[in-house]
């Protein structure tokens, strides 16, 4: 945890929440991201101003750094966060305590796999060979790897989801294994209506709209290296 985050996990959410509010008094035009390339904002067009709702996010990372869900979460939405590294989901319990936060790594079957820890968090995952290459060519150093069992997509929302609760939207950004914890998912009983993915590599991307069309899922709109898929 980096010293910006001790001193912003300190920070009760009301504040958080507070700040926000001046910043509309100030600006009533102002629209604050908190997504790496504005997912969040592309999610509140297509749902047009929907106040509440339930998210999942699989690849959290942090509770707002790059977070596509926060945004929501400071208007009255909940959710899961799930990420898969080791004490993440102490800072997501401190700064998110109305959502569920489980440290778990999520695949397309229970296994144990190898977990890259590089020196950015926002890298860290089961990282494809290729992404890791891109990763070290690009001036990143690899920490430490430790091996973590798995589970799928199916088995984690089985445990958590109460009921019937609808998934307003679902968030998967897990370093180039997107397919993979998509196809771990039950789509005959878990159904988002809509579905943020990253494509990384960008070749990803023709697989993903393949996989998800198949679902019944159309991709709707994009940034550099995300996709945003809506139920049909």
């Amino acid at each position: 945890m980096t010293g910006k985050d001790r001193f912003r996990s300190g920070i009760p959410h009301w504040v958080h929440k507070s700040v926000a509010r001046l910043d509309r008094l100030l600006d009533p035009y102002f629209v604050r991201s908190y997504s790496q390339e504005g997912e969040d904002l592309l999610l509140r067009r297509v749902l047009n101003g929907q106040t509440t709702g339930f998210y999942v996010d699989i690849g959290a990372h942090h509770p707002m750094r790059f977070s596509n869900t926060y945004h929501f979460y400071m208007l009255g939405w909940r959710g899961i966060n799930v990420d898969a590294m080791p004490g993440s989901m102490e800072l997501f319990r401190k700064v998110r305590p109305r959502d569920i936060n489980i440290e778990a790594a999520i695949s397309e079957t229970e296994q144990v796999l190898e977990y890259y820890m590089m020196d950015d968090p926002a890298l860290n995952g089961f990282v494809s060979e290729v992404n890791l290459e891109i990763y070290m060519k690009s001036g990143r150093k690899l920490l430490e790897t430790r091996p973590i069992r798995t589970q799928t997509m199916r088995t984690l929302l089985e445990s958590h989801l109460q009921g019937v609760q609808e998934i307003d939207f679902l968030s998967v950004d897990v370093e180039g294994l997107d397919l993979q914890v998509l196809r771990s998912n039950d789509w005959k009983r878990f159904r988002p209506r809509f579905i943020l993915t990253e494509a990384f590599p960008p070749s990803a991307a023709e697989a993903l709209r393949q996989f998800l069309g198949e679902q019944g899922y159309r991709c709707i709109a994009n940034t550099v290296s995300t996709l945003l898929f809506s139920s049909t």
